[in-house]
């Protein structure tokens, strides 16, 4: 038996599965009903205790293909039931199995919808995953006071720059906790990346003479990238510029706009999304506990280009100025629906554009 303890003093008895060290996260949940491996992986979980809201995962097991980092940041996995005979002609491990290997502890057997309603009713809470519930006020009390997530983005960011290779447009690209799928996207676009740390200045970035830069994904508090929102106010007045979710919001920051976390945030593949200028909707994948605030934009600078439909929160910005933009969802769709992946070929339209007007001037 293990539990799940919350600050609030709540306990969640369940199955121990995966790995068996005590952790502590902040316990956040995702309606996702597919691609628990990608998400699993998904560095934008670092430091939170995942709750599965479909009833049955790990059926299809774990593959290489769908990682999404190697070395996942997340404190652990909650949900009402692991397959027991999962089966699929790419899988290599099971899930199970794959968490032990990495010392990331699961419970099954947990109410998931009692969980999931007190998250909604009463916002993201911390908790700890361990093996016994003699000292719960104690361990509640202890959450309470603790900062899990602060400065999350160093463990996570890469520690040295690298490349990946391609032929076509040289982009460079800020880690904040970059998924792969996002440089699946730009190699299927034949671009030449490299990918630096979310440290990197200004002045290094456009040494490297690059056609544009793109500020990925990434977990934790976007006030504390103070210093990447100075990189962008001097990176976006010279070369084109694309942010996702992070990336989208270290960008709004660096325009004088401010961000505010959300209650219980937006995690999962099913959001709508509605373009201002078309009012086309895409259903789009997610994962997001920060927002930018809709007030604090300041027109002149910033124009929205995206909503989201349930709850209006703000899921795209393009510059007046400048050829810089950003998206609060995942455009990379993995897992999730693909409608929105035309964004990174609108990126590279600016791009081209850009070196266009370029060589003709």
């Amino acid at each position: 038996m293990r539990y799940l303890i919350l600050e609030d003093g709540s306990i969640f008895a369940g199955e121990g599965f995966g790995g068996d060290q005590v952790t502590k996260g902040e316990v956040v949940f995702t309606t996702g009903m597919t691609g628990y491996q990608e998400a699993i992986t998904d560095q934008s979980y670092a430091d939170q205790i995942l709750v599965f809201t479909n009833p049955l995962i790990g059926n299809y097991g774990i593959t290489l293909a769908d990682y999404e980092s190697l070395d996942p940041g997340i404190k652990g996995v909650i949900c009402h039931q692991v397959a027991r005979y999962p089966d699929n002609w790419r899988m290599q491990t099971t899930l199970p199995d794959f968490l032990k290997s990495l010392n990331i502890p699961g419970i099954q057997g947990i109410d998931t919808r009692k969980l999931v309603k007190k998250l909604r009713a009463h916002g993201t809470m911390k908790g700890q995953i361990c093996d016994s519930k003699e000292n719960a006020a104690q361990i509640a009390a202890d959450l309470r006071a603790s900062k899990i997530t602060a400065g999350v983005v160093k463990r996570v960011s890469t520690a040295k720059s690298y490349p990946v290779p391609g032929s076509k447009r040289n982009i460079v690209v800020v880690d904040f906790g970059l998924k792969n799928s996002i440089l699946r996207e730009l190699s299927k676009r034949d671009c030449n990346c490299i990918v630096l740390p979310y440290t990197t200045s200004a002045a290094k970035i456009l040494s490297l003479h690059p056609d544009g830069v793109l500020l990925s994904n990434g977990p934790g508090d976007p006030l504390e990238m103070k210093d990447a929102a100075k990189m962008v106010q001097e990176v976006e007045k010279e070369i084109p510029l694309m942010g996702i979710c992070m990336g989208h919001q270290v960008f709004a920051l660096a325009n004088g706009a401010k961000t505010y976390k959300m209650k219980f945030g937006h995690r999962g593949f099913n959001h709508p999304v509605r373009e201002i200028a078309t009012g086309n909707i895409g259903f789009t994948s997610q994962n997001h506990g920060y927002a930018v605030s809709r007030d604090s934009i300041d027109p002149e600078n910033l124009m929205v280009t995206h909503v989201e439909v349930n709850d209006g929160t703000i899921e795209g910005l393009r510059h007046k100025k400048y050829p810089a933009f950003s998206v609060q969802f995942h455009p990379d769709s993995t897992p999730g629906p693909h409608d929105e992946e035309g964004i990174f070929d609108y990126f590279m339209q600016m791009i081209d554009q850009r070196k266009d007007n370029e060589s003709h001037a």
